[in-house]
């Protein structure tokens, strides 16, 4: 059933039979197909609704002196500055403000720092400081946790970590460019969730008949997700505004489909803990058969559909908390405001983010009979075709 890895527990398995990976051939190949269409038609081409501005530039630098941070509680200067300090840049070295506010950087000598440069009155150039450049230490954090990866899982950790390399160069090239550009963000998440799940999939896992019925069922729980997401964002007439971000991008890119931005970001969010669910629903009915060839497509779905339940279960707290951290500091400001809780709740903000939960988990749990199902049945053909391709002779001896 498998190929390529010789750790992976499917490759014991016997080879599937050629009408079996026939039939996965006919449904695999076109949704490859419409997926690379859909790329192409929506591949983001021409200029950005908005281009940025070309009297402000972005630098990189690195504090050599600077005034005292300004306590908090001390009102900030004229100005909203809150002193200076003198910052190498290339080969020169630039004096730049520095503002005040609990959101603003407090720097020091030796600190790396972002600055904008912008005109001046007087034809000069006022800089500022606007962040700390955090660039250094994030290599290092991403190239411990490759490493670790790595020597965990070896080889599979290095095909892991080119899938997640397409997963970030499909979101970066892709998506986020054609949603910039006016595509239907709906759709663009969709085109775009199938490339990676396709390319991540296969590549981590290999190119296999059982990876293919993972492929399966993770799509299937996508399309679900992506359906219900329609229907709660109309019942609950949610339009995707409400928060900060929303206001600024409807400024920044005009006409932008805010609802679509909901959905994609809904089923985006969806795909990485599908994709989970569906190797481990995979790997379970492969060991299941690997114990017991003898058993039937229904036992192998029944006992392997336990598991499934168990993993459901802690992953639906997982996935609903991780949605509800991410609004803490909203959900405090709602409840600081003196607001009820059914009214928090029932915000446009607070309810986009309860369908988020919502509609994930329930593509979650749809993802795991769906999966298993598939699994089952693939996994016992094969093996029923092992049995009946061994030779009468062939079986009483080995019996």
């Amino acid at each position: 059933m498998g190929a390529g890895h010789s750790h992976e527990p499917s490759e014991t398995l016997p080879p599937a039979p050629p009408d079996l990976r026939r039939i996965v051939t006919l449904v695999i190949v076109p949704l490859v197909v419409a997926t690379l269409i859909g790329l192409i038609v929506l591949w983001p081409r021409g200029e950005t609704a908005q281009q940025p501005s070309d009297t402000m530039a972005r630098l990189h630098g690195e504090v050599v002196a600077a005034t005292p941070p300004c306590p908090r509680e001390v009102p900030a200067q004229p100005g909203g500055d809150c002193g200076t300090a003198q910052v190498r840049v290339g080969g020169e070295t630039v004096d730049a403000v520095v503002p005040t506010g609990p959101s603003a950087p407090q720097v020091a000598v030796g600190d790396k720092v972002v600055l904008i440069s912008s005109p001046d009155a007087q034809g000069g150039q006022r800089y500022a400081v606007v962040d700390h450049d955090r660039w250094g230490w994030l290599l290092a954090l991403v190239a411990l946790f490759a490493a670790a990866v790595i020597g965990f899982a070896r080889w599979r950790g290095v095909a892991s970590l080119v899938g997640l390399a397409v997963s970030f160069g499909v979101l970066l090239l892709f998506i986020l460019p054609a949603i910039q550009r006016g595509e239907p963000p709906l759709a663009v998440a969709i085109v775009g969730s199938a490339v990676i799940m396709f390319a991540v999939i296969y590549l981590t896992h290999g190119v296999s008949v059982g990876t293919s019925m993972a492929v399966l069922g993770t799509l299937a729980a996508l399309v679900l997700t992506g359906l219900l997401g329609l229907l709660c964002t109309h019942l609950l007439h949610l339009s995707g505004a409400g928060s900060d971000e929303a206001a600024i991008l409807t400024n920044v890119l005009a006409g932008v489909d805010l609802r679509g931005l909901l959905l994609a970001g809904i089923i985006i969010g969806t795909l990485g803990v599908l994709d989970d669910v569906a190797i481990t629903q995979l790997a379970i009915v492969g060991e299941l058969s690997l114990a017991d060839p003898t058993l039937s497509a229904r036992r192998l779905y029944r006992s392997a559909i336990k598991v499934g339940r168990s993993h459901v279960a802690s992953v639906v707290n997982t996935i609903i908390l991780a949605y509800a951290g991410a609004s803490l500091p909203l959900m405090l400001l709602l409840v600081t405001a003196g607001t009820r809780t059914r009214d928090v709740l029932a915000t446009q903000v607070m309810a986009a983010e309860i369908v988020r939960g919502v509609v994930g988990t329930l593509g979650l749990i749809a993802a795991v009979p769906i999966t298993t199902a598939l699994a089952a049945w693939a996994i016992s053909r094969a093996h029923r075709h092992r049995v009946s391709a061994v030779p009468p002779e062939q079986g009483l001896t080995q019996g």
